[in-house]
């Protein structure tokens, strides 16, 4: 087995449904594995098992994105995983792109592709970590008085066409070693922090990969379309910190991610 495809759904059907066809006409000559963690979200799947072919695992409780995709990594037959979200639609080769660069240097642990939306356009997918006050300003009018700050984030600087190191890369689509052993000598296998319900899941696991003596690498010769949503920023944030449960989701996790990381 030369690598297993994990995605988690949390009433995602449609998404899901677009997203296993994509892989099903990928180009992937190669021994693989899709494994579908539902993530206690009610969704009858049962016509979608009946279409495509995928290991399917029944949360009895919804673990969050970084929980649901350590069920499926724990799963897995291949030494090497690639994480997707349900509303991710792959290009042709862009899995398998993925796949001969990590296998072929064995200094990247992860690697990510370079993300669009459904209309074509850039979408930021690569960042620096971020100091503690960057959350404010993405969402508050902040933004416009620090804009330097935020681009620089962003890395706005750069053309991202080209392949290279960066801190961290959003955890739509994500590819790495399962283990490896680290600079001290011990073995070292990535998974997500489950103390993170959502949000900053994937920060914190590049971070981890980076500590453990590997590469996080932004790879844009493969290609992937994410019809992106931010579910936190759906409101100003004015009205967001009052109504939006997920809004409190994300300032849980961002006080998480400094407290173990420090500022």
């Amino acid at each position: 087995m030369e690598l297993s495809i994990i995605i988690v759904n949390y009433k995602s059907k449609d998404k899901l449904a677009n997203c296993l066809n994509s892989i099903a006409v990928a180009v992937l000559p190669i021994d693989f594995e899709v494994i579908v963690v539902d993530n206690a979200s009610g969704d009858m799947l049962d016509d979608l098992r009946d279409k495509h072919q995928f290991r399917f695992i029944a949360s009895p409780r919804n673990l969050g994105m970084g929980g649901g995709n350590n069920l499926g990594i724990e799963e897995a037959k291949s030494d090497i995983v690639l994480i997707l979200n349900p509303d991710t639609i792959v290009n042709k080769d862009a899995i398998v792109s993925m796949l001969e660069r990590i296998k072929n240097d064995e200094s990247i642990g992860l690697i990510g592709p370079k993300l669009l939306y459904p209309d074509g356009s850039l979408q930021y997918s690569c960042a620096r970590f971020p100091s503690f006050f960057m959350p404010i300003l993405r969402r508050t009018f902040l933004g416009n008085r620090f804009k330097k700050q935020r681009d620089d984030f962003m890395m706005a600087d750069f053309d991202h066409g080209s392949e290279r190191e960066v801190d961290w890369l959003m955890g739509s689509c994500l590819m790495f070693k399962k283990s490896w052993k680290a600079p001290d000598g011990k073995m070292y296998g990535p998974r997500f922090d489950d103390r993170y319900f959502m949000y900053f899941e994937d920060i914190d696991l590049c971070r981890e990969v980076k500590v453990h003596g590997k590469k996080v690498v932004y790879y844009p010769l493969a290609v992937i379309i994410h019809d992106h949503m931010r579910a936190s920023a759906k409101n100003p944030w004015y009205v967001a910190i009052f109504k939006d449960k997920i809004t409190w989701i994300h300032i849980s996790s961002w006080l998480k991610y400094f407290l173990k990381w420090g500022l």
